[in-house]
């Protein structure tokens, strides 16, 4: 019998990853490439989506050729990615028609605060709060913006997509125009409620509803991929694309969060907590998101979301800009036997602060700088930072859904850091949960395609691959814990502008 494979397409904020997974639903390679981020103007983020389809060509060929498999063993796709970032592309050529505006973009703020008065309308259908960081205000601005591009959209001749839309796109040969209800979830113009595209907000925004994809459950054959004369493929054709998922809901899916209740969060670029809530729809007074998520059969269930925008992309910035690691992972070697922060606390507010503020227009600081902080100092508040707006959100998320959290799932590249997690689980008061396999987005995705074709049953199958690597426990005091957080709330009032 022939070995069937699993092909996991992650598409990150700053990087593309393809992984082959086995029959058993474990990793067997991966291939990796990061790609150039813009910065045009202050706050504002773009990518360019020729230069990702690239990236993912190439980690696919890559991901393949390390596996040692044919390409036609690849019993399915499944797709995970970055979300809320926008592309629109000509729908003949398949050109991108101006860079995609990213997720972390707040150039969007001025038009938010334009339609304020039907904040109330926006989060009734769609789950969201009224910000930047969401597609709909990106597509008003390049219709908007970019010459000629609202009467073309109008002829039909234009396509709107997060970047899942785009990759099934290329994927497909221009076949497939097509995103899942996770994607559609995040959009500001997607009704979470019945499932639908909403008339009155793509009025409220002008957006022309030809532009827009066909949404779908996330477990279900979006395409299937095509090589043609004028297209350059990394996949034979034929192979079904079986299941899409914006990134947070793959990781909840990955770690076995189907269940109402079960909660995890994602420690990469930015931090994203989400708490399952089943068929029950929970509107947040405090700051949270109400979104789509995913059973273990592919279909919509509802959850609760505390979106933060910032966290692994810190120790980045402290690598990147300051020189003061070469490497993230040096960041708990370079604080080693360091007890505190020596009153530095750290806001990394780049491009505004998420949930539980939604302030567009906070900017980052250091503060607390004496005589005596250091370059340790400031790397340990980088890392304390992540945490401290973990517990922003995580408060309000068991206050909100009325539910003890007596541990949390992790995720992501910075739950590496030995001393994040343990610092979590102190400001939590709870335990934290570190999977062997991290990489719990591609998992995600792997396992609902391998259910989508039949490969595996759902969760009855897939429960026994949740593996666990390390449990944390928290050893903080009350009253150092209060502390701390209480140091935190006055640094975050003082980056804040509202």
């Amino acid at each position: 019998m022939v070995k069937k494979y699993i092909l996991a397409l992650d598409q990150g904020t700053t990087g593309s990853r393809a992984f082959i997974f086995d029959g058993m639903g474990r990793i067997v390679t991966s291939h990796y490439r990061e790609f150039k981020q813009y910065y045009p103007k202050p706050g504002w983020v773009e990518h360019d989506a020729d230069e990702i389809w690239a990236s993912c060509c190439e980690v696919i060929k890559g991901a393949i050729s390390k596996a040692g498999i044919d390409k036609k063993q690849i019993a399915a796709v499944g797709i995970t990615n970055q979300r809320e970032t926008t592309v629109l592309w000509d729908r003949a050529t398949s050109r991108p028609l101006a860079r995609a505006i990213v997720w972390q973009c707040r150039r969007t703020a001025d038009i938010c605060r334009g339609i304020a008065r039907y904040a109330p309308t926006f989060k009734r259908k769609t789950g969201l709060v009224l910000d930047p960081y969401f597609s709909g205000t990106k597509i008003k601005w390049l219709l908007d913006n970019v010459k000629g591009l609202r009467s073309r959209a109008r002829e039909g001749k234009v396509c709107f997509g997060t970047i899942d839309s785009w990759l099934i796109w290329k994927l497909t040969g221009g076949k497939s125009h097509a995103t899942d209800v996770t994607n559609a979830s995040r959009t500001l113009i997607f009704n979470i409620r019945n499932l639908k595209w909403d008339d009155e907000l793509l009025r409220i925004l002008s957006i022309p509803k030809s532009i827009l994809p066909k949404a779908q459950n996330s477990g279900s054959i979006f395409g299937y991929t095509a090589v043609g004369a004028q297209h350059a493929a990394p996949l034979p054709s034929g192979i079904p694309i079986a299941a899409v998922l914006g990134d947070q809901q793959a990781a909840l899916y990955g770690q076995g969060c189907y269940a109402p209740g079960s909660v995890k969060n994602t420690y990469g670029t930015g931090c994203f907590i989400m708490l399952n809530t089943g068929r029950k729809l929970i509107y947040s007074k405090k700051g949270l998101l109400t979104t789509l998520a995913s059973d273990d059969q592919g279909r919509p269930v509802y959850a609760l979301e505390g979106a933060i925008f910032i966290a692994g992309a810190a120790v980045q910035w402290l690598r990147d800009e300051l020189k003061t690691i070469k490497t993230s992972a040096e960041s708990d070697k370079a604080i080693k036997g360091l007890k505190d922060t020596n009153g530095v606390y750290f806001v990394p507010a780049f491009t505004g602060l998420g949930a539980p503020y939604w302030d567009a227009h906070a900017r980052g600081l250091i503060t607390g700088l004496t005589r005596g902080a250091n370059r340790q100092h400031i790397i340990r508040a980088a890392l304390e930072a992540i945490a401290y707006q973990v517990k922003d959100v995580f408060d309000i998320m068991k206050k909100e859904s009325g539910r003890a959290i007596p541990e949390l799932k992790v995720d992501g590249g910075a739950c590496r850091s030995d001393f994040l997690m343990q610092f979590q689980a102190d400001l939590l008061n709870c335990r934290i949960v570190r999977p062997r396999v991290i990489e719990s987005t591609a998992q995600g995705a792997a396992h609902l395609a391998g259910v989508t074709v039949g490969l595996w049953r759902g969760k009855k199958d897939l429960k026994a691959l949740q593996k666990k690597d390390r449990v944390f426990i928290p050893r903080m005091k009350v009253r150092k814990r209060e502390e701390l957080y209480a140091g935190w709330q006055r640094a975050v009032t003082q980056a804040r502008t509202t």
